[in-house]
């Protein structure tokens, strides 16, 4: 655990008990701070009760002799309105920050003034892939012999990992939820991976969306900062980040386009990563062959992690044998089974449209599943995308209108046993049975996870019929 230093002696508030909340409770009585929590929920005060938190309802009993409330990430702090309890707060003008921000300001001590190599942090964040490229760069530094660890929105909670040992590694995956709040953002290395539009009602559209992800290169002013250039937002950044065209703080990374110029770049074209700098090519790296990173989306986040480790000081080689031994994460074009032909690939992170059009861009001969819970934007970027979609498969509880929606045949569902046993049936050697949903899963499940296992449950049942 890592202990809330800066609140030493003062009273400060927690709302939301969840993994991220508890956990800042916990830490900042670690740290000698006089802890107040409050959640909506019962269940969630109860545990906190347990663990001999004091309970306090903010809206109610107020901010007296509070310094500051720290609120978890999926609490709305300003749009669409928000939080009651957090209004409270800022009508009484006291600070409201998140665990991110309690980890920056607390990172380090005395005791790092011993060690012979400072820790670093790497924070990832962008719209997709930023899972995947997280546990890929702590998959490689751990392949390499370093001591890292992988925590946020992946893992562990922020404050919840061990204190950095001599050399030690913290990878971050953050959201935009958590990136916009907090008050202190200080990475070594800075990672942005792309930008299509999602949780806009949050952030107000998409401006504030890319406002909440810029601030983790705004504020603290990383020592490296990785940016993917395939969108406008990326150039824009990247421009803003950088002094000029040779300054190697900014390593601009692609898939799709090549890069080169007096900077620092790393691009994947055709399966094959490439790294120039100062005009020359400086490694290459054949992606094609690696199962744990299919597609072209899968490759600009192999780009996001070499950038990455590349910055950390790791030579070139050592990072390709650390990418050639990445399983994949689950749930994101995860291959469960081959059978017949036949391959069965797990996809439910594809929350939206953007990540769907990229993991259907990665396969051939498609047996499509998709649909659930329709995000803003609808599916019009989906124009163009399903060149190798034979069939589409769709589930959730407005199956149909989804459906009308998509520009290559499909078949009305409604859940996904229906989808995988029609998909299997008509499927035919060669072909992919993919679970790309374009939608979030909230209409019919708790989240992508289960959704993703429904998928495998019921095509391994499918499969020992």
């Amino acid at each position: 655990m890592i202990p809330v230093q800066g609140y030493e002696g003062a009273t400060v508030g927690v709302l939301g008990l969840g993994r991220s909340g508890l956990t800042a409770a916990r830490a900042l009585r670690a740290g000698g701070s006089d802890v107040l929590c409050w959640d909506d929920g019962e269940a969630a005060r109860e545990r906190a009760e347990a663990e001999g938190f004091d309970l306090h309802d903010f809206a109610k009993r107020g901010f007296e002799g509070v310094q500051a409330l720290i609120t978890s990430p999926g609490i709305p702090h300003l749009y669409p309105i928000p939080n009651k309890h957090i209004a409270a707060a800022y009508a009484a003008g006291v600070i409201v920050d998140n665990d991110v921000g309690l980890f920056f300001a607390s990172l380090g001590g005395h005791d790092w003034e011993a060690f012979d190599v400072i820790p670093k942090v790497v924070a990832v964040t962008g719209s997709n892939g930023k899972s995947t490229t997280s546990a890929l760069i702590a998959h490689i530094l751990e392949e390499a012999g370093k001591d890292v660890q992988l925590a946020g929105n992946i893992g562990r909670g922020v404050l919840d990992i061990d204190p950095p040992t001599d050399g030690g590694i913290v990878v971050l995956e953050l959201s935009s939820y958590q990136t916009e709040l907090a008050r202190a953002l200080t990475p070594d290395v800075a990672v942005f991976t792309n930008l299509s539009p999602d949780h806009l009602d949050r952030h107000g559209g998409k401006g504030g969306y890319f406002a909440a992800k810029r601030r983790l290169f705004a504020e603290g002013g990383p020592d490296h900062a990785v940016i993917g250039v395939d969108e406008a937002e990326g150039q824009f950044l990247a421009g803003q980040l950088s002094v000029g065209a040779a300054d190697h703080r900014v390593i601009r990374i692609s898939s799709g386009q090549k890069l080169g110029g007096m900077g620092w770049s790393v691009f994947a074209r055709k399966g094959f990563l490439a790294e120039s700098r100062k005009c020359r090519q400086a490694a290459s790296i054949d992606l094609r062959d690696i199962k744990g990173l299919p597609g072209a989306h899968n490759h600009q986040n192999a780009c996001a992690a070499y950038a990455a480790c590349r910055a950390l000081g790791l030579a070139p080689r050592v990072i390709e044998a650390g990418l050639r031994t990445f399983g994949g994460l689950p749930h994101r074009s995860q291959l469960i089974a081959e059978a017949g032909g036949v391959s069965y690939v797990n996809d439910s992170k594809a929350t939206n449209v953007d990540a769907a059009v990229k993991a259907l861009a990665a396969f051939k001969n498609i047996r499509w599943i998709c649909g659930g819970l329709e995000k803003e934007g609808g599916l019009d970027a989906l124009e163009g995308a399903t060149e190798a979609v034979k069939k589409a498969y769709v589930i959730g509880r407005e199956a149909a209108s989804f459906a009308m929606q998509l520009p290559c045949e499909s078949d009305v569902c409604g859940d996904m046993a229906t989808a995988v046993a029609r998909a299997m049936a008509e499927a035919d050697a060669g072909d992919v049975v993919l679970l790309a949903p374009a939608a979030a899963s909230f209409d019919q499940y708790d989240n992508f996870e289960l959704r993703g296992e429904d998928f495998i449950d019921c095509v391994k049942a499918g499969l020992e019929s």
